[in-house]
Protein backbone atom coordinates (compact mmCIF):
# COMPACT_ATOMS: atom_id res chain seq x y z
CA UNK A 1 0.00 0.00 0.00
CA UNK A 2 1.23 3.57 -1.06
CA UNK A 3 1.69 6.10 2.11
CA UNK A 4 1.96 9.96 1.10
CA UNK A 5 -0.12 13.24 0.89
CA UNK A 6 -2.86 13.91 -2.00
CA UNK A 7 -2.09 17.42 -3.75
CA UNK A 8 -4.84 19.90 -2.62
CA UNK A 9 -4.27 21.17 -6.90
CA UNK A 10 -4.28 18.12 -8.82
CA UNK A 11 -5.39 15.09 -6.70
CA UNK A 12 -1.64 13.40 -7.12
CA UNK A 13 0.00 11.06 -4.62
CA UNK A 14 2.57 12.46 -3.34
CA UNK A 15 5.29 10.41 -0.67
CA UNK A 16 5.90 11.61 2.78
CA UNK A 17 8.56 13.59 2.91
CA UNK A 18 8.01 15.34 -0.48
CA UNK A 19 7.48 19.32 -0.22
CA UNK A 20 6.23 19.75 -3.56
CA UNK A 21 4.03 17.49 -5.92
CA UNK A 22 5.75 15.74 -8.65
CA UNK A 23 3.34 16.24 -10.99
CA UNK A 24 2.38 20.07 -10.59
CA UNK A 25 4.69 21.16 -8.06
CA UNK A 26 2.35 22.54 -5.65
CA UNK A 27 3.75 22.62 -1.99
CA UNK A 28 2.16 19.71 -0.25
CA UNK A 29 2.63 19.20 3.51
CA UNK A 30 0.84 17.96 6.68
CA UNK A 31 0.60 22.31 7.53
CA UNK A 32 0.79 24.21 4.38
CA UNK A 33 1.44 27.51 3.94
CA UNK A 34 -1.92 29.49 3.80
CA UNK A 35 -2.91 30.50 0.46
CA UNK A 36 -3.08 34.55 0.02
CA UNK A 37 -6.96 35.96 -1.53
CA UNK A 38 -5.44 39.47 -1.74
CA UNK A 39 -5.13 40.67 -5.25
CA UNK A 40 -3.39 43.65 -3.60
CA UNK A 41 0.54 44.01 -5.78
CA UNK A 42 3.22 43.69 -2.95
CA UNK A 43 6.05 45.72 -2.76
CA UNK A 44 8.26 45.52 -6.27
CA UNK A 45 5.05 45.14 -7.96
CA UNK A 46 3.55 41.64 -9.04
CA UNK A 47 0.21 40.12 -7.62
CA UNK A 48 -0.22 36.96 -5.70
CA UNK A 49 -0.37 33.71 -6.62
CA UNK A 50 -4.44 32.78 -5.74
CA UNK A 51 -3.05 28.84 -5.30
CA UNK A 52 0.63 28.74 -3.03
CA UNK A 53 0.66 33.03 -2.34
CA UNK A 54 3.83 33.56 -4.28
CA UNK A 55 4.32 36.85 -5.85
CA UNK A 56 4.04 36.38 -9.13
CA UNK A 57 6.40 39.11 -11.05
CA UNK A 58 5.09 41.57 -13.72
CA UNK A 59 4.05 40.15 -17.18
CA UNK A 60 4.44 36.50 -15.89
CA UNK A 61 1.87 34.12 -17.21
CA UNK A 62 2.43 31.19 -15.10
CA UNK A 63 3.06 31.42 -11.54
CA UNK A 64 7.05 30.22 -10.68
CA UNK A 65 6.62 28.34 -7.94
CA UNK A 66 3.44 25.89 -8.45
CA UNK A 67 3.16 26.75 -12.19
CA UNK A 68 -0.26 28.01 -11.96
CA UNK A 69 -2.12 30.50 -14.22
CA UNK A 70 -2.13 34.21 -13.45
CA UNK A 71 -5.68 35.35 -14.07
CA UNK A 72 -6.33 37.83 -16.85
CA UNK A 73 -7.83 40.90 -17.14
CA UNK A 74 -11.34 40.81 -18.29
CA UNK A 75 -11.80 42.00 -21.68
CA UNK A 76 -14.87 42.69 -24.29
CA UNK A 77 -13.66 43.31 -27.64
CA UNK A 78 -15.81 44.25 -30.78
CA UNK A 79 -14.14 42.68 -33.68
CA UNK A 80 -12.67 44.79 -36.55
CA UNK A 81 -10.76 44.44 -39.36
CA UNK A 82 -7.98 47.15 -39.88
CA UNK A 83 -7.00 48.16 -43.07
CA UNK A 84 -4.12 49.95 -43.67
CA UNK A 85 -0.72 50.22 -42.14
CA UNK A 86 -0.34 49.45 -38.53
CA UNK A 87 1.47 51.41 -36.54
CA UNK A 88 0.05 51.27 -33.28
CA UNK A 89 1.68 48.02 -31.62
CA UNK A 90 -1.85 47.30 -29.79
CA UNK A 91 -3.45 46.74 -33.22
CA UNK A 92 -1.62 43.22 -33.22
CA UNK A 93 -3.74 42.18 -30.84
CA UNK A 94 -7.20 40.84 -31.39
CA UNK A 95 -10.37 43.22 -30.78
CA UNK A 96 -10.30 46.94 -31.80
CA UNK A 97 -7.80 48.57 -32.55
CA UNK A 98 -6.40 51.71 -30.53
CA UNK A 99 -6.73 54.78 -31.80
CA UNK A 100 -3.97 57.21 -31.24
CA UNK A 101 -3.95 61.00 -31.67
CA UNK A 102 -1.48 62.17 -34.68
CA UNK A 103 0.95 60.40 -36.57
CA UNK A 104 0.03 58.00 -39.30
CA UNK A 105 -3.37 56.93 -37.47
CA UNK A 106 -4.66 60.27 -38.12
CA UNK A 107 -5.42 59.15 -41.41
CA UNK A 108 -7.93 56.26 -39.65
CA UNK A 109 -11.11 58.62 -39.74
CA UNK A 110 -13.90 56.76 -41.31
CA UNK A 111 -14.95 52.94 -41.70
CA UNK A 112 -16.77 50.65 -43.51
CA UNK A 113 -19.75 48.50 -41.73
CA UNK A 114 -20.96 45.76 -43.79
CA UNK A 115 -24.64 45.21 -43.33
CA UNK A 116 -26.11 41.86 -43.02
CA UNK A 117 -28.72 39.80 -44.92
CA UNK A 118 -31.15 40.00 -41.23
CA UNK A 119 -30.01 43.98 -41.62
CA UNK A 120 -27.80 43.47 -38.68
CA UNK A 121 -24.32 45.07 -38.53
CA UNK A 122 -21.47 42.66 -39.44
CA UNK A 123 -18.14 42.76 -39.80
CA UNK A 124 -16.27 46.18 -39.99
CA UNK A 125 -13.28 47.57 -41.82
CA UNK A 126 -11.53 50.65 -40.56
CA UNK A 127 -9.45 52.66 -43.30
CA UNK A 128 -6.30 53.29 -41.57
CA UNK A 129 -4.28 54.14 -45.22
CA UNK A 130 -4.40 56.04 -47.85
CA UNK A 131 -6.16 53.82 -50.78
CA UNK A 132 -8.75 50.53 -49.99
CA UNK A 133 -9.45 48.15 -52.70
CA UNK A 134 -12.30 46.54 -52.63
CA UNK A 135 -13.39 43.26 -54.78
CA UNK A 136 -13.49 39.42 -55.29
CA UNK A 137 -9.97 39.04 -55.84
CA UNK A 138 -6.93 39.45 -53.07
CA UNK A 139 -7.14 43.14 -51.89
CA UNK A 140 -7.82 44.39 -48.22
CA UNK A 141 -11.12 44.88 -48.32
CA UNK A 142 -12.22 41.12 -50.03
CA UNK A 143 -15.43 39.21 -50.44
CA UNK A 144 -14.34 36.08 -52.23
CA UNK A 145 -17.55 34.34 -52.81
CA UNK A 146 -19.75 37.30 -54.22
CA UNK A 147 -19.54 36.63 -58.14
CA UNK A 148 -21.17 39.85 -59.18
CA UNK A 149 -18.03 41.75 -57.95
CA UNK A 150 -15.55 42.26 -59.83
CA UNK A 151 -11.64 41.17 -58.87
CA UNK A 152 -10.92 44.75 -57.85
CA UNK A 153 -13.86 46.63 -58.07
CA UNK A 154 -13.55 49.80 -55.97
CA UNK A 155 -11.29 51.91 -54.16
CA UNK A 156 -12.01 53.91 -50.90
CA UNK A 157 -9.28 56.56 -50.72
CA UNK A 158 -9.02 59.64 -49.07
CA UNK A 159 -8.31 63.10 -51.37
CA UNK A 160 -8.19 66.65 -50.14
CA UNK A 161 -9.23 65.59 -46.46
CA UNK A 162 -12.21 63.52 -47.75
CA UNK A 163 -13.26 59.80 -48.04
CA UNK A 164 -14.10 59.35 -51.96
CA UNK A 165 -15.30 56.08 -53.35
CA UNK A 166 -13.89 55.09 -56.92
CA UNK A 167 -15.15 52.63 -59.05
CA UNK A 168 -12.28 50.85 -60.82
CA UNK A 169 -14.13 49.88 -64.14
CA UNK A 170 -15.91 47.15 -62.56
CA UNK A 171 -18.53 45.05 -64.49
CA UNK A 172 -21.46 45.97 -62.56
CA UNK A 173 -20.84 49.27 -61.15
CA UNK A 174 -20.46 51.17 -57.64
CA UNK A 175 -23.61 52.18 -56.13
CA UNK A 176 -24.22 55.15 -53.17
CA UNK A 177 -28.21 56.03 -51.68
CA UNK A 178 -28.88 59.40 -52.00
CA UNK A 179 -31.08 61.22 -49.75
CA UNK A 180 -33.73 63.72 -51.39
CA UNK A 181 -32.95 64.54 -54.51
CA UNK A 182 -29.64 64.00 -57.03
CA UNK A 183 -29.00 65.10 -59.86
CA UNK A 184 -28.06 62.60 -62.79
CA UNK A 185 -26.37 62.41 -66.01
CA UNK A 186 -28.34 60.98 -69.10
CA UNK A 187 -27.78 56.84 -69.02
CA UNK A 188 -26.97 56.65 -65.18
CA UNK A 189 -27.94 53.52 -64.02
CA UNK A 190 -30.07 53.72 -60.58
CA UNK A 191 -31.15 50.79 -58.49
CA UNK A 192 -34.82 50.55 -57.07
CA UNK A 193 -35.61 47.40 -54.96
CA UNK A 194 -34.07 44.86 -57.49
CA UNK A 195 -34.32 46.83 -60.48
CA UNK A 196 -31.11 47.88 -62.48
CA UNK A 197 -32.95 51.22 -64.67
CA UNK A 198 -30.99 52.95 -66.99
CA UNK A 199 -32.96 56.99 -67.37
CA UNK A 200 -32.22 59.50 -69.76
CA UNK A 201 -34.36 61.89 -71.87
CA UNK A 202 -35.67 60.20 -74.51
CA UNK A 203 -34.24 60.34 -78.28
CA UNK A 204 -35.82 61.10 -80.67
CA UNK A 205 -35.02 59.55 -84.32
CA UNK A 206 -35.54 60.31 -87.44
CA UNK A 207 -37.93 58.78 -89.76
CA UNK A 208 -35.69 58.66 -92.98
CA UNK A 209 -35.40 56.46 -96.04
CA UNK A 210 -32.66 54.46 -97.27
CA UNK A 211 -30.35 54.81 -100.28
CA UNK A 212 -33.11 53.84 -102.32
CA UNK A 213 -35.96 56.07 -101.06
CA UNK A 214 -37.55 53.38 -98.96
CA UNK A 215 -39.14 53.69 -95.28
CA UNK A 216 -38.67 51.12 -93.16
CA UNK A 217 -41.65 50.07 -91.52
CA UNK A 218 -42.49 49.57 -87.47
CA UNK A 219 -44.54 50.69 -84.88
CA UNK A 220 -45.33 54.18 -84.62
CA UNK A 221 -42.65 56.24 -82.37
CA UNK A 222 -44.49 58.53 -80.40
CA UNK A 223 -43.13 61.68 -79.01
CA UNK A 224 -41.61 61.08 -75.27
CA UNK A 225 -39.88 63.08 -72.77
CA UNK A 226 -38.15 60.47 -70.72
CA UNK A 227 -36.88 56.84 -71.33
CA UNK A 228 -36.54 54.24 -68.88
CA UNK A 229 -34.72 51.32 -69.49
CA UNK A 230 -35.11 47.67 -67.41
CA UNK A 231 -31.14 45.83 -67.15
CA UNK A 232 -31.68 42.45 -67.00
CA UNK A 233 -28.81 39.82 -65.72
CA UNK A 234 -26.81 38.95 -68.45
CA UNK A 235 -26.60 42.47 -69.57
CA UNK A 236 -29.72 42.45 -72.11
CA UNK A 237 -32.33 45.09 -71.67
CA UNK A 238 -36.02 44.31 -70.66
CA UNK A 239 -38.95 46.78 -70.27
CA UNK A 240 -38.22 49.94 -71.99
CA UNK A 241 -40.43 52.82 -70.88
CA UNK A 242 -41.31 55.95 -72.81
CA UNK A 243 -43.29 58.63 -71.12
CA UNK A 244 -44.65 61.98 -72.23
CA UNK A 245 -44.46 63.62 -69.15
CA UNK A 246 -41.48 64.97 -67.36
CA UNK A 247 -42.07 63.80 -64.00
CA UNK A 248 -42.04 59.96 -63.74
CA UNK A 249 -43.14 57.77 -60.52
CA UNK A 250 -42.08 54.58 -59.78
CA UNK A 251 -42.57 51.84 -57.54
CA UNK A 252 -45.03 48.77 -56.48
CA UNK A 253 -48.04 50.10 -57.50
CA UNK A 254 -50.09 53.28 -58.76
CA UNK A 255 -47.06 54.76 -60.63
CA UNK A 256 -46.54 55.43 -63.80
CA UNK A 257 -44.22 52.46 -63.88
CA UNK A 258 -45.09 50.03 -61.60
CA UNK A 259 -42.91 46.44 -60.60
CA UNK A 260 -45.29 44.79 -58.80
CA UNK A 261 -43.77 41.91 -57.87
CA UNK A 262 -40.41 43.12 -56.68
CA UNK A 263 -40.38 42.50 -52.54
CA UNK A 264 -38.08 45.15 -52.34
CA UNK A 265 -39.76 48.16 -53.85
CA UNK A 266 -42.34 50.33 -51.92
CA UNK A 267 -45.11 51.32 -53.12
CA UNK A 268 -44.39 55.28 -53.98
CA UNK A 269 -40.77 54.64 -54.32
CA UNK A 270 -38.98 57.14 -56.39
CA UNK A 271 -39.10 60.00 -58.84
CA UNK A 272 -37.26 61.04 -62.43
CA UNK A 273 -37.71 64.40 -63.60
CA UNK A 274 -36.72 66.22 -66.79
CA UNK A 275 -36.38 70.11 -66.44
CA UNK A 276 -34.91 71.65 -69.49
CA UNK A 277 -31.82 69.72 -69.94
CA UNK A 278 -31.33 68.81 -66.00
CA UNK A 279 -31.95 64.85 -65.19
CA UNK A 280 -32.92 64.44 -61.52
CA UNK A 281 -34.07 61.56 -59.32
CA UNK A 282 -35.31 61.60 -56.29
CA UNK A 283 -35.92 59.00 -53.35
CA UNK A 284 -39.67 59.31 -52.08
CA UNK A 285 -39.30 57.97 -48.54
CA UNK A 286 -38.44 53.98 -49.86
CA UNK A 287 -37.95 51.95 -46.66
CA UNK A 288 -34.76 50.47 -48.62
CA UNK A 289 -33.49 53.32 -50.39
CA UNK A 290 -32.56 54.44 -54.03
CA UNK A 291 -29.09 54.08 -55.47
CA UNK A 292 -27.24 56.09 -58.15
CA UNK A 293 -24.29 54.45 -60.09
CA UNK A 294 -20.85 56.29 -59.01
CA UNK A 295 -19.29 57.87 -62.54
CA UNK A 296 -15.70 57.99 -61.76
CA UNK A 297 -15.85 59.16 -58.47
CA UNK A 298 -17.65 60.20 -55.42
CA UNK A 299 -17.39 62.02 -51.84
CA UNK A 300 -18.65 60.08 -49.26
CA UNK A 301 -20.42 61.53 -45.83
CA UNK A 302 -21.25 60.13 -42.78
CA UNK A 303 -24.30 57.48 -43.06
CA UNK A 304 -23.76 57.10 -46.42
CA UNK A 305 -25.00 53.49 -47.84
CA UNK A 306 -22.41 51.82 -50.50
CA UNK A 307 -23.98 49.22 -52.81
CA UNK A 308 -21.69 46.35 -54.95
CA UNK A 309 -22.07 43.44 -56.35
CA UNK A 310 -23.95 42.36 -53.42
CA UNK A 311 -23.10 43.89 -50.55
CA UNK A 312 -24.21 46.81 -48.71
CA UNK A 313 -21.85 48.60 -46.98
CA UNK A 314 -22.45 51.85 -44.04
CA UNK A 315 -19.96 55.17 -44.38
CA UNK A 316 -18.76 56.01 -40.58
CA UNK A 317 -16.61 58.90 -40.77
CA UNK A 318 -15.22 59.04 -37.35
Amino acid sequence: MDVGLVCDACSALTPIGVPQCARCGSPVALDPRPKRTSQAKPNGGGTACDKCGTVIPPNFRFCPSCGAKTPLPPQNFEVETRVGPRTDPAASTPGRPTMAFGGALQQARAKLTLIRGDGEDGVSFTLAGTDHLAGRGDCPISFPDDSYLSPIHANFRYASGQLVVRDEGSLNGVYVRITGTARVDPGTAILVGEQVLSVRPAPQPEDLPDAEGTYFSASMMRAASLEVVQQLKGGASGWVFRLSQSVVTMGREGNDINFADDPFISGRHAQVSLAGAVLSVTDLGSRNGTFVRVTGEQVLKHGDYVFMGQQLLRVEIV
